[in-house]
């Protein structure tokens, strides 16, 4: 069987936020563009956020304006302690151990 390696990681939006300009403030027909099209891509980026979130989170995150506190909040809930991060990676490294041993023992 042959691999098909056609496979296309789709772009990952940046979280930069959106800058709103200060109120009174008049913007340049270019200016109001651009902003509208950076409040797009956000909207984007917050739609992919809520699809791949299960409906637990989604519930405590749906106050968040930009995509970029939605991800800041999701960052903090879900960094863990040095600690936790070093027993997963024992996890993972057993089970690869294990998975390497299973494959070359079988002949």
């Amino acid at each position: 069987m042959a691999s098909d390696n056609s496979y296309v990681q789709p772009a990952i939006p940046r979280f930069d936020g959106v800058a709103e300009s200060a109120p009174g403030v008049v913007l340049s027909e270019a200016e109001q563009k651009k902003l509208e099209e950076r409040k797009l891509k956000d909207l984007k980026a917050k739609n992919y956020l809520f699809q791949a979130i299960d409906h637990f989170i989604l519930e405590t995150i749906l106050q968040k304006d930009t995509c970029k506190q939605i991800w800041n909040s999701m960052k903090k809930k879900y960094q863990g302690t040095t600690m936790v991060k070093r027993q997963q990676l024992q996890a993972l490294r057993k089970e690869f151990e294990i998975l390497h041993m299973k494959q070359g023992g079988v002949c």
